[in-house]
C-alpha cells in the first residue's frame, strides 16, 4: 500500500515539473513571452513581393517563440498564388525563418489560368498577358492527358519548320494544335491522332514543297488523307494608266 502511494506521489511530482515545461514548449502556458518580432526571408522574388509576404505574415508575429504555430504560417504563405512551396522554421529568441520557392509558369490553362513546372493549375490575374507561353485548353480533368500530349507533338515535328504553340482538346475528345505561324492543325478522335499525325509528317517536306508561305489549316480527320488550305497570293498592282493621277 505504501509502495503505491509513493509511486503516485512520484507520479505527480514529475507532473507537477514536466507540466510547466511542456505546456510553454507547446504553447499552452506563456503565450506572449518571448514575442516573435523578426522576419527572414529567403527567395528569389519574380512574383511574389516582399510587401504580400509581410502582410500574410505580420498578423502571427508578435505571438510568443513556442506559441507561434509554423503550420499556420506556412499554410497562409502558400496560399500566395504564385507561392510553390514554403519552408517555415524558427530561431531564438525572436525571430521567422521562411524559405520561399516560387512557382515557374510552363503554360496557359484555358487562357485564364496557368500551369506551373509541377504541373499544377494556379490563378493569377494577369494570366493572360502570359502569351508567350504554350496555350493549353481541355477539360479540367484531363490537365495531365493534355500536357502529355503536347510534349509529344512537340517531339514529332522537331526536324520541321513548325514549332507548337498551342494545344486543345474539346469535351468530345477531339485535338487540335496550333503553330507559331498561327496555322491550325485539327487531329479529330484522340484515339486515332498518333496514326494520323505520322500520316502527315510522312508527307509533309513533299507537301510543302513550293509553299515557303506554309499553310493555314490542315485536316487530317480524312479517312485516306488531309486537307490543307494554302494562304491566298497578294492580288497583283494594278497598273496605272497614261496621263492618270495617283490616288491619296
Amino acid at each position: 500500500m505504501r509502495g503505491s502511494i509513493r509511486l503516485v506521489a512520484w507520479c505527480l511530482a514529475i507532473a507537477l515539473v514536466v507540466l510547466p515545461i511542456v505546456g510553454v514548449l507547446c504553447g499552452w502556458f506563456a503565450a506572449d513571452r518571448w514575442p516573435v518580432t523578426q522576419l527572414t526571408v529567403q527567395a528569389e522574388f519574380k512574383h511574389v513581393s516582399a510587401e504580400q509576404i509581410r502582410a500574410t505574415v505580420k498578423p502571427r508575429l508578435g505571438k510568443g517563440f513556442f506559441a507561434l504555430n509554423l503550420d499556420a504560417v506556412q499554410s497562409a504563405v502558400a496560399a500566395l498564388p504564385w507561392v510553390e512551396s514554403v519552408e517555415a522554421s524558427k530561431r531564438w529568441p525572436d525571430t521567422l525563418l521562411l524559405r520561399i520557392y516560387e512557382r515557374q509558369p510552363f503554360a496557359r490553362w484555358n487562357s485564364n489560368q496557368l500551369i506551373s513546372g509541377e504541373g499544377k493549375v494556379f490563378s493569377v490575374p494577369d494570366a493572360a498577358d502570359y502569351n508567350q507561353l504554350p496555350d493549353l485548353h481541355g477539360p479540367d480533368d484531363h490537365l495531365a492527358e493534355v500536357i502529355s500530349f503536347f510534349a509529344d507533338v512537340q517531339k514529332a515535328f522537331i526536324g520541321t519548320h513548325l514549332k507548337i504553340t498551342g494545344v486543345t482538346l474539346t469535351e468530345r475528345g477531339s485535338w487540335s494544335v496550333t503553330t507559331d505561324s498561327g496555322a491550325q492543325i485539327v487531329i479529330g478522335d484522340r484515339n486515332q491522332a498518333g496514326h494520323r499525325l505520322r500520316r502527315f509528317l510522312d508527307v509533309y517536306a513533299q507537301v510543302m514543297s513550293g509553299h515557303d508561305q506554309g499553310f493555314e489549316y490542315a485536316d487530317l480527320r480524312y479517312t485516306n488523307g488531309f486537307a490543307v488550305k494554302w494562304p491566298q497570293a497578294p492580288a497583283a498592282p494594278t497598273a496605272p494608266t497614261a496621263g492618270g493621277t495617283p490616288r491619296t
